[in-house]
């Protein structure tokens, strides 16, 4: 039986109970909240790693993607990242490969990673039929399941399928007016697959034989937007909407048939719009759990991009997104490099963590009221070891050393705690 499968007969497993005391809720609601949707923990039964919740009354999770390019292919290099992303904190890492030795990578990546490891097999189905038979639209529908299937065998613990982008997607797309018509990779091979074959996406055309491969795996479907917007202009238009009500449908057919699912969100969004796309998928997809990227609130942050996401993710988390995609300084520039994923993370960390704050997730005050009597006692250590990012602080830290131990150089002696401190102790004298 499948996850869903057990918390409908009420049976509360180990792992769950795991999850439910990470997260301070008790297994009950939490076998509940898995029975009717509303959250998820994502584990291949062929992977075995401490499980994690998404999902309804849980802090708001992250991801990092990392993963070779033709132009950059070191399965060494990416291990290293997966090791940066795991110890600042990323919940789970999705492996985006499209150059080398794929397979092989995301073999080791599952070995290595005590984290959820997330895949698109469509990448990977992608470039063995250019490769093999000089182009992607002559990938047979045979071609992509077998690689999805080995994807679930190996112990992928969710993929991203693009099964919403149908051909009345396509119509939709060509009568909107997009500036950018489609920016998502998967999104695009299906694009380019369906009008040069003129057949429906295998995707949703056979999203049963998906379910079946998903439910013998217990692995868990995160249903992609390959319709995302890519710019402001185009955010929360009929064409991204279209698609959504599409993965609406396809929720409730996994979810009959015993399946985790996730949904994927923008994107590029304005500021003034991210809530209301967390409450549309929310009402649409009866609450299953979102997992957005970012969303970008604006167009113009290359190099900065993962502040543009984290403002958005932040944004997004608190309206009720559960899932939040990181982006690095260098998204839409280069692959990242391992600075880049340490940042990338640690934003999106900042993120998740305002997020929970606002939605009132038990406990995720306690850090920042240490953080806080740790910066009244003009204690360094404990403020140093509360950071995110401890080497940077102590670092920086070092780099222009205050007069005083106690105090920072931006201060001094006008240290504006210890000023008032002793004023204080003063005047009860």
């Amino acid at each position: 039986m499948t996850r869903i499968e057990l918390a409908r007969k009420g049976i509360v497993t180990d792992e769950l109970k795991v999850v439910a005391a990470s997260e301070d809720l008790s297994a009950e609601q939490l076998t509940e909240d898995l029975a009717v949707g509303v959250s998820v923990i994502p584990i291949n039964r062929n992977h075995p790693i401490k499980p994690i919740g998404i999902g309804r009354n849980m802090r708001t999770k992250i991801n990092a993607n990392i993963g070779t390019s033709k132009d950059r292919i070191s399965v060494e290099e990416e291990m290293e990242k997966l090791a940066v992303l795991v110890k600042y904190g990323a919940d789970a890492v999705m492996d985006l490969s499209t150059g080398g030795p794929i397979r092989e990578l995301r073999r080791i990546m599952l070995e290595k990673s005590p984290v959820a490891v997330g895949t698109v097999p469509i990448y990977e189905a992608a470039v063995r039929t250019a490769a093999q038979k000089g182009a992607i639209a002559k990938m047979t529908a045979d071609d992509l399941f077998a690689v999805i299937e080995e994807h679930a065998a190996d112990g992928v613990d969710f993929i991203t399928a693009h099964a919403g982008l149908t051909i009345k997607a396509i119509e939709r797309l060509k009568n909107e007016g997009r500036i950018l018509d489609v920016v998502s990779r998967g999104g695009s091979f299906l694009v380019e697959w369906i009008i040069y074959n003129e057949k429906e996406n295998p995707l949703y055309e056979q999203f049963d034989r998906l379910c079946d491969i998903a439910y013998r795996y217990d692995m868990t479907l995160s249903l992609g937007d390959g319709m995302r917007p890519g710019c402001l202009s185009d955010a929360t238009d009929r064409t991204q909407l279209e698609e959504l009500l599409t993965l609406g449908e396809l929720r409730d057919r996994a979810m009959e048939r015993g399946v985790q699912v996730i949904i994927e969100g923008p994107g590029h969004v304005p500021l003034n719009q991210v809530e209301l796309n967390v409450k549309i998928e929310k009402e649409i997809c009866k609450g299953a759990p979102f997992y957005v990227l970012g969303p970008l609130v604006t167009d113009i942050g290359m190099g900065y991009d993962h502040i543009t996401a984290a403002i958005g993710g932040a944004v997004a988390g608190a309206a009720g997104a559960d899932f939040l995609c990181y982006v690095t300084p260098s998204e839409h520039i280069r692959l990242p490099t391992m600075e880049d994923v340490k940042e990338g993370v640690i934003v999106s960390k900042l993120a998740a963590h305002a997020a929970d704050i606002a939605k009132g997730i038990k406990g995720a005050m306690d850090v920042d009221i240490r953080m806080a009597k740790a910066r009244k006692a003009l204690d360094w250590n404990g403020q140093i070891a509360l950071s995110l990012n401890p080497e940077k602080v102590r670092e920086w830290r070092a780099e222009v050393p205050p007069t005083e131990s106690d105090v920072c150089s931006m201060c001094g002696e006008f240290c504006a705690i210890r000023t008032v401190e002793r004023a204080l102790k003063k005047g009860d004298g």
